[in-house]
This record gives structure tokens, C-alpha cells and sequence, in this order.
């Protein structure tokens, strides 16, 4: 009999030939937490029915990892669209991320018990350990047949893939399309929570990869200003990607564009209004994850306070860290510079109490080369009509600013809270906006390639999971930096980054992933874009620059 061989983990096995990989996961199911759910084979992911009939490298993953965890997801979205469809012949829609789950609407009127039955139904499909089958379909006639359901929102997105063929999953008479890989039957499945939010829309949680817990906890604010930018696109006429492909085809993106920039700056106006109306307010602190635009909208934020006859001064956490060999430890024995011990909480409590009595404070200025704070600047105080702008990881965390009266702050939390999907099931994830900025504009200002910036991702998110999203709520406004346009420009910078990964790379899978969605995606030339735009800061030619 004809073998194949085998690497995995620098240790080569041998294997008849036309093995599939889930007999093969067999033989390392004990190196896991949880069940193998997807595997790479030369880099590339593969379910595990896929028959081996050439040596490679294989590489295994379960759901506590991240791109097993979307695997994970992908697949209870599936059979919870099968069991919408079983039980009420009706149809969910995939809306976007909310806490550590999935907010979907639903069009028919739900309760506790229309729920129930949608869970025992789940349950079921779960416990028979159904098939998921991958199929290769010609585009052309995979658009037939979602015409023929009268899934326009297939329809629509499928007329943007330019491939001959295109990949459906196929569960008992249920046919979908995803851009993530599915898992190879429904017995995969395991937790899963449905908590209803009204009478038309529930959050769908799964065990998280950071936590590895299924939990939901509802913020309001946060909640609100997601469904608040939905209700303005939708006025507008966009409600997914194809809607705006649709506008970009015919010619009238500028005016989009500028009425995305009046929104969002209108809305910061708002904030900086409130502010004003707020007289005891003495420091305002803003926080957010990583590449939600808080360098411009600080900036920015500081010109409209000045409208007010309000006088901003900034003041640098950053300039407060500890001496490097003080800075803690992770587990791994690698600085934790986001750790909110890195930060000298005494000496900034000290200063910050200072300003605020009026008296001159002389503050550090951190060495990053030597990994030590000096004092160069002269002394500062803060005077009649001015405030402080703070805008840091920390800045939600009340720890940061313990020996300040609460009434005297003002906090300000901002992500881009991205509404615009592919279609009713894949959704843009907001962390895939923030990682596409990131990528973009660390290779201009850094010099980092994308292979760089995808290794680190995962230690970015977790540092997110743990120091800024668990302070979200103590926010006094939500600050949405999503453009709707925004995803159609930067394919123009990061599309080239991304091809740099390359297929012997940890991450390419990430970087094929962002791709395969890139295409779906018109581009918009960078030059109509306001030069005080959030977007700005990520592609460069900003006025705050």
C-alpha cells in the first residue's frame, strides 16, 4: 500500500495513503483542550475530511484557538440559521459583534418560548452529529439558485467574487455561504448561549477565545450607538457592502463620504458640547482599543472644546512608566507593558492632583531608549478655562485617576463600531477594521510588514480583553470612529501588505482570510478624503500629522 508522511510539530509520521485528517487528529487528540476542529495542511486551512495523498506539514487546531474559535462560531451560525429555518420557515440576520458574542435580528417576533423551541432544535442538530459537507459550485449557478430562494443578499456579493467557482456548505437540505471555514458536522458544537434583547433580536454567545467562557453582558451605551450609526446607514441606503459597491460602480461616492465625515464629526461636537455644558469637569480621558483613532479624535475633540472658550492641555500617561527592569511580568516571562502596574499610579495621581489645585507641576518625559523617565520640560500648571485631555489604554480605568473626584472627569470611550456586513451572515468584524488600520499605518510611521503585525495580533487583543473593554461602561459618551466607506480605501494600502505573507508563515492564514474578504470590496481612491479625517491617521497626508 502507497503511504504518505506526515509532519507535524518537527516530527515526521507515516500514513496510508488517501488518510483523512481526522483520522490522522486522532493520533494527537490528547495534546488539546478541546475537540481538533479544523487543521492547516502546508499553511493552508483544511477541514478535516479532506483526504491526505501527497506528504506535508500538518498543523491541528481546536476552538480554543483563534482561528479554530471562528471556525466555531461559523458553524453555529449555521445550524442556528437551519433551526430558524426548521422551526419558523424564517430567516436571521447576522448583525454585528457585541460584547463577547454576536447581536442578529430576526424577522419574525421572538420571546422566551419562540426561543426555546430554536434551542431544542439546535440541540438536536447538534446531537445527531449532521454532516457538514463543503461543496465546489460554479458562481454562476450558485447565483441561480439563491435567486431561486430569493436570498438577495447572496445574490448581491456573489456578483463581486469574480472566482469560476465558489464554496457552499451544505447541512441536511440547508445550503450557505461563509468566508470562514465550518466544521466537519454539527457534533462539534457544544456551548452556546441565546440571551433575546427585544422582541425581534438576541445576542448568540460561544465560549470566548480569550476567556474561553460563554458569557453576554449587556452595555447599554455601547449597545445604542451600534444601532444608532445601523439606523443612520440604512437612511442613507447601505445596509452591506454590495450597497456600497452598487454607489462606488456609479460614480457618487464623494457625497457619501463627506456625509460619513459630517456624521461622525458631528457627533464629536456633541461630546465636546457636553463637556462644555459641564462645568465641573476638569479631565477628559479617553480610551479605546488599539487603532480606533484616538490620536485624531483627541486632536481633534481639543479644536471643538476651543469653540467653546475651553483651553486643553494634554498630559501623557505614557510618561509615567516605571523603569523598565520595574516593569511586570507575564507569565512567559516577557515585559507586560500594558499591564497598569507598568505605570507609576502614585507620581501621575500626585502631579494630576497638582494641576487641578492650580499648582505648577514639573512632569517626566519617558526615555524609551533607556527605558527610564527624566525631567526636561519646564514646570506647567493648569489655569483658569483650561482642562486636561488624558488618552491612553487606562483612561476608563478608575485606578488611573483614583485621587480624583469623579465629577471632575469626563470619559470617553471609541472603537469603530462597524454596521455594514457582506450579507445576512457574514459580518465585518470591528477587530478586523481595527487590525487593517493597524497594518496600514504601522508600515507607513513603523516600517512593519504585515506578517509583523498579524504575529501580534493575538497578544494586542488579549491585552484589549484585559485593560480597556472591562471599563467600556464606565464611559460618560460612546464614541463610534467607524467611516462605512473606510474598509474600501484602505484595500488599496493593505492588499499589497498582505501578499507579502507567505505561505510557510504562521499567520498566513490571517493574511489569506483578510484577502478573500478584500475581494468582495470596490476600492476608493485615497485623494477625496478630508485631510481631517479618523481615517487619516492610519493612511497618512492628515492634517494632524
Amino acid at each position: 500500500m502507497l503511504s504518505v508522511t506526515v509532519k507535524y510539530k518537527d516530527n515526521k509520521y507515516v500514513y496510508p495513503n488517501g488518510i483523512s485528517l481526522l483520522d490522522i487528529s486522532k493520533d494527537f487528540q490528547k495534546e488539546f483542550k478541546e475537540k481538533i476542529i479544523i487543521a492547516r495542511v502546508n499553511g493552508l486551512i483544511t477541514e478535516l475530511n479532506q483526504k491526505i495523498f501527497n506528504s506535508c506539514t500538518v498543523e491541528f487546531q481546536d476552538r480554543t484557538s483563534v482561528i479554530g474559535n471562528k471556525v466555531y462560531e461559523s458553524g453555529l451560525l449555521f445550524i442556528l440559521i437551519k433551526a430558524f429555518k426548521d422551526v419558523y420557515s424564517s430567516r436571521i440576520r447576522v448583525e454585528h459583534s457585541i460584547d463577547k458574542g454576536v447581536y442578529i435580528s430576526t424577522d419574525i417576533r421572538i420571546n422566551e418560548s419562540k426561543i426555546e423551541k430554536v434551542k431544542n432544535k439546535v440541540d438536536e442538530l447538534i446531537e445527531k452529529d449532521l454532516s457538514i459537507d463543503k461543496l465546489l459550485i460554479n458562481r454562476k449557478e450558485a447565483i441561480k439558485f439563491y435567486e431561486k430562494q430569493r436570498e438577495y443578499d447572496k445574490v448581491n456579493i456573489l456578483k463581486y467574487n469574480t472566482n469560476t467557482n465558489v464554496n457552499l456548505y451544505k447541512l441536511d437540505n440547508t445550503y450557505d455561504y461563509f468566508f470562514n471555514s465550518l466544521p466537519i458536522s454539527t457534533g462539534y458544537i457544544k456551548e452556546y448561549k441565546i440571551s433575546i434583547i427585544d422582541d425581534n433580536s438576541f445576542v448568540l454567545s460561544y465560549p470566548n477565545v480569550y476567556t474561553g467562557k460563554v458569557t453576554y453582558k449587556h452595555h447599554e451605551k455601547l449597545f445604542n450607538a451600534f444601532n444608532e450609526y445601523s439606523k443612520y446607514c440604512k437612511r442613507l441606503g447601505i445596509s452591506s457592502i454590495c450597497d456600497l459597491n452598487h454607489i462606488i460602480s456609479t460614480g457618487d461616492i464623494n457625497e457619501y463620504i463627506y456625509l460619513a465625515e459630517n456624521y461622525q464629526n458631528g457627533h464629536l461636537a456633541w461630546i465636546a458640547k457636553q463637556i462644555s455644558d459641564n462645568k465641573s469637569v476638569r479631565v477628559v480621558l479617553i480610551s479605546g482599543p488599539s487603532s480606533s483613532g484616538k490620536t485624531t479624535t483627541s486632536k481633534k475633540l481639543q479644536l471643538y472644546l476651543k469653540e467653546f472658550g475651553i483651553k486643553p492641555k494634554t498630559m501623557s500617561i505614557d510618561d509615567y512608566f516605571v523603569d523598565r527592569e520595574k516593569t511586570p511580568k507575564k507569565e512567559d516571562g516577557t515585559y507586560d507593558f500594558e499591564s497598569i502596574n507598568a505605570i507609576k499610579l502614585d507620581l501621575f495621581n500626585k502631579d494630576l492632583a497638582k494641576l487641578l489645585k492650580g499648582e505648577k507641576v514639573k512632569m517626566p518625559t519617558y526615555n524609551f531608549a533607556l527605558g527610564k523617565g527624566e525631567y526636561k520640560s519646564d514646570a506647567t500648571s493648569l489655569g483658569e478655562n483650561e482642562i486636561l485631555i488624558i488618552e491612553g489604554l487606562h483612561a476608563l480605568n478608575e485606578e488611573l485617576t483614583s485621587s480624583i473626584d469623579k465629577k471632575q472627569k469626563f470619559k470617553i470611550y471609541l472603537s469603530p463600531l462597524t454596521v455594514l456586513n457582506l450579507d445576512n451572515h457574514n459580518r465585518l468584524k470591528t477587530s478586523d477594521i481595527r487590525l487593517l488600520r493597524r497594518i496600514v499605518r504601522d508600515n507607513r510611521t513603523r516600517g512593519y510588514n504585515a506578517k509583523e503585525e498579524l504575529e501580534t495580533w493575538a497578544n494586542v487583543r488579549e491585552g484589549e480583553e484585559n485593560n480597556v473593554f472591562p471599563f467600556q461602561d464606565e464611559a460618560d459618551a460612546i464614541f463610534n470612529t467607524a467611516l462605512f466607506y473606510e474598509l474600501n480605501v484602505l484595500k488599496v494600502y493593505v492588499e499589497p501588505l498582505l501578499y507579502v505573507v507567505e505561505e510557510t508563515d504562521e499567520c498566513y492564514k490571517d493574511a489569506i482570510r483578510l484577502l478573500n474578504l478584500l475581494k468582495t470590496i470596490l476600492p476608493i481612491p485615497s485623494d477625496c478624503i478630508p485631510r481631517d479625517s479618523i481615517l487619516r491617521e492610519f493612511i497618512g497626508n492628515g492634517y494632524f500629522e
